[in-house]
């Protein structure tokens, strides 16, 4: 199995919560689809987690002080 990116996980997860809303699945493959969602929510979650540490990391001054600048979107 490749392995597992950000946006894979997500766009399965978005297929996952579409199947659930639609309400037509039996009890145990809704069971089975929420089971994955939630794993593929908590790998999201970490992902995103863990990328925020590293644009902390880019951020620190000299000092070790993380400074924060406000995004700027290029136009």
């Amino acid at each position: 199995m490749a392995k597992l990116t950000f946006e894979n996980a997500m766009k399965r997860l978005e297929g996952i919560v579409e199947a659930l809303e639609r309400g037509d699945l039996a009890l145990d493959d809704a069971l089975k689809k929420f089971q994955e969602g939630i794993k593929l929510s908590t790998f999201c979650s970490n992902k995103l987690d863990e990328t925020e540490r590293k644009v902390a990391l880019l951020l620190k001054d000299e000092e070790g002080n993380i400074r924060e600048e406000p995004f700027q979107e290029e136009r």
